[in-house]
């Protein structure tokens, strides 16, 4: 390149320079650009601008909805999902005889992050509130259905499936699954799977027996099935308390907690209530709620 090539380059990038500063190259007032011109000039930082504004929406949304249901503190949000999902194990003293190669189980999920995850049984209380609370709230939870209450109203389900909630399985008709054999706690795991798959359009991968009860058919049929997984809990809450497995009564970090779809036929008080009380103690300890199937 010339001398003079370079000299009307650089020329070039001083007149662009000036033009961005808004400085004129003879000291006098600078232009101002015109509406049309300012927006092109920064798109970065007006999307960053777009994005604060609608954190700062979402959280005001998030504050209010807190004092509609009557809580004492805003939920914690959880962490982004692991980059690396934590490998799984069965929990020591819940293996069958033959454990090899059948889905683990277990109460707790290993993870570093002070998150809880919460899972609801069965599908009976089929409470709009509820589902317009944990909308509002924007808390995660996992749903274990069995088909002979769930197909009272399907529908109920596909507005929670709609909200981001994934719909497991917990069996046709909810069995004390030992005491049947292999085909028939097959016939209530597979069953179920295809319920789920025909109606909201796939194939569990977690499983939860009821009453927690299994043996190594349980597994061997559920693996048969699909299943991948079989969360436990570690904590139980209900409208007016928690239960505990562990004896000091503590939650700890990655702990899965059990409650159920009821309402006041069995509680007294309604799901809301249960949600209030689970969430005003998990976010006094610092926990925030996660989903589960991220940690899987």
């Amino acid at each position: 390149m010339n001398r003079t090539a370079h000299f009307r380059g650089a020329l070039a990038v001083l007149t662009l320079t000036a033009l961005a500063s808004g400085c004129a190259q003879d000291g006098s007032t600078p232009v101002r650009p015109a509406a049309g011109q300012e927006r092109l000039k920064a798109p970065p930082a007006r999307a960053l601008d777009h994005y604060a504004t609608g954190l700062g929406a979402t959280h005001r949304a998030r504050v209010a909805a807190v004092g509609r249901w009557g809580l004492k503190r805003v939920p914690l949000t959880p962490p982004a999902p692991p980059a690396t999902t934590p490998r799984i194990t069965t929990r020591k003293g819940f293996e069958v005889d033959d454990h090899a190669g059948l889905p683990p189980v277990f109460t707790t999920v290993p993870t570093r992050q002070k998150v809880v995850f919460l899972t609801i049984d069965d599908g009976a209380e089929k409470d709009p509130a509820f589902l317009r609370m944990m909308s509002e709230l924007k808390v995660p939870y996992t749903a274990f259905l069995s088909d002979y209450l769930v197909k009272e109203d399907y529908g109920y389900f596909k507005k929670m499936q709609d909200r981001g909630v994934v719909l497991n399985n917990h069996t046709l008709r909810h069995p004390y699954l030992p005491g049947l054999s292999y085909g028939r706690q097959k016939r209530e795991i597979c069953g179920m799977q295809n319920v789920i798959e025909k109606r909201y359009g796939k194939r569990p991968a977690l499983f939860r027996p009821p009453f927690g009860n299994y043996n190594e058919d349980t597994l061997r049929a559920a693996r048969a099935c699909g299943i991948r997984y079989v969360p436990l809990w570690n904590e139980e809450v209900f409208v007016d308390r928690w239960e505990y497995r562990e004896w000091d009564r503590r939650i700890r970090r990655g702990d899965i907690v059990l409650s159920h779809f009821r309402g006041r036929d069995d509680w007294k008080g309604t799901m809301p209530d249960m949600i209030r009380r689970f969430l005003d103690k998990v976010t006094a300890e610092g926990y925030a709620v996660a989903r589960l199937e991220d940690y899987l």
